[in-house]
């Protein structure tokens, strides 16, 4: 994708993150941790937490109150997941997604680019690591 990541993130985009977790053997719960140490505001998405190290964690995209619409979802769950979840994604209108390396596969791949074709602001990243990339 035609993207300027480093551009992008320096304006400290609002991020979900689906898949942030309180076990800190995962890395939903140390990529949640090493985003919010860099200043990045960071809004859990998990189904069985109500919170993720102090923060409110939502089940769902569509749960996010709209003052709080990130502008950024990372995925860190499995792909049959990061699918599902992007299919809600588009159609609640949010356009920039990272894939963490394991939560993609070639559906999740096909899914995206597809979108890119019905909508050009549709960006997305696949296989890079947000904590590498955000540093």
């Amino acid at each position: 994708m035609n993207w300027d990541l480093a551009e992008f993130l320096r304006t400290k985009p609002k991020i979900a993150l689906v898949g942030a977790t309180n076990d800190s053997r995962k890395y939903g719960n140390k990529i949640f941790l090493d985003l919010t140490r860099k200043g990045f505001e960071v809004i859990p998405i998990n189904p069985k937490a109500k919170t993720v190290e102090g923060v409110t964690a939502y089940p769902d995209l569509a749960s996010i109150p709209e003052k709080q619409r990130p502008q950024l979802v990372v995925y860190v769950v499995p792909p049959k997941i990061t699918l599902q979840s992007i299919q809600q994604a588009l159609q609640l209108g949010f356009t920039k997604f990272w894939i963490q390396p394991g939560a993609g596969d070639e559906t999740v791949r096909d899914a995206l680019e597809q979108a890119t074709k019905e909508n050009s602001e549709v960006r997305y990243l696949m296989d890079a690591c947000v904590m590498v990339e955000s540093a």
